[in-house]
């Protein structure tokens, strides 16, 4: 369905992605999985044929650089950074991205049922929650009905409810047969959602793999991080905005690592340290 073969992308003097290849099945759901700077967001661009890169990508055996429309008709594309006209109703949006799309009045409906979005047609986009404009994106990613559906972190900006959502409407059309390419940071959303984990680092692929084994594979000594206990409660929202699960405990707080191991956040008098131990 997708075909990537040795995919390189500079900015400049910096690698983006070196030499990447990678296959893509029809009914997939393939999660691109790594730290920020890894080279996730610019394949998923290269492959919507939005950067020019050496090598090449094919969508169902059209090259998206000699024939980029024909081939992003193929897809559907939810962005990371939602970018709506806020005083636009949600019906006159879904309508104003069908023109663009050169869809009818029968994918606009199937949009907004999609999205849940039916009963709210009629409110402006800027008074919906964040959950509701995820879901509006991903309506209007459907609007053509295509075959592969593209998303760059699609819940990073969403709380608990918000998530669960989304995962449900994603998991409901990998069930219809969609393949789905995503970039996470979570892996609960990668478990839950893709049968086919690629671990990035430096613009190169260094796995592919099942996600319990990609788990596995990543496994890494436990780290105890020491801070002043006026800035605990500071500390574990920045952990849980990136996506880390935290509790309370009686000497400071637990936190459930990324990579399956379990990491420890103590209060302390002094200035902060960070201690490592092998497990």
């Amino acid at each position: 369905m997708i075909c990537i073969k040795g995919v390189t992308k500079r900015f400049g003097r910096f690698v983006a992605l070196d030499n990447v290849s990678l296959d893509i099945e029809r009914g997939q759901a393939v999660a691109l999985w790594g730290s920020n700077g890894a080279g996730k967001t610019t394949l998923l661009r290269c492959t919507l044929g939005l950067l020019s890169f050496r090598g090449e990508v094919t969508v169902n055996g059209v090259d998206v650089r000699r024939r980029g429309k024909p081939a992003r008709r193929l897809l559907g594309y939810v962005p990371q950074e939602l970018a709506f006209y806020d005083d636009f109703r949600v019906a006159e949006a879904v309508a104003f991205f069908a023109r663009l799309k050169g869809t009818d009045r029968t994918g606009c409906v199937r949009a907004l049922q999609l999205a849940g979005l039916e009963q709210h047609r009629h409110k402006r986009v800027r008074e919906l929650s964040g959950g509701m404009k995820q879901r509006l994106a991903l309506g209007i990613a459907t609007l053509t009905d295509p075959p592969i559906l593209m998303l760059d972190e699609p819940t990073s900006n969403l709380d608990a409810a918000g998530r669960s959502e989304l995962l449900a409407q994603l998991a409901e059309l990998r069930g219809r047969g969609k393949t789905v390419f995503f970039t996470s940071h979570r892996p609960e959303e990668v478990e839950e959602l893709a049968n086919r984990v690629i671990t990035m680092e430096s613009g190169r692929i260094v796995s592919d793999a099942a996600p319990a084994r990609n788990a596995g594979a990543a496994a890494s000594p436990s780290v105890e991080v020491r801070i002043p206990h006026a800035c605990l409660d500071q500390a574990l929202g920045a952990l849980r905005a990136e996506g880390f699960t935290t509790r309370l405990a009686a000497d400071g707080a637990a936190v459930e690592c990324r990579n399956g191991c379990n990491g420890h956040v103590s209060p302390s008098a002094t200035e902060p340290r960070t201690e490592g131990r092998l497990p």
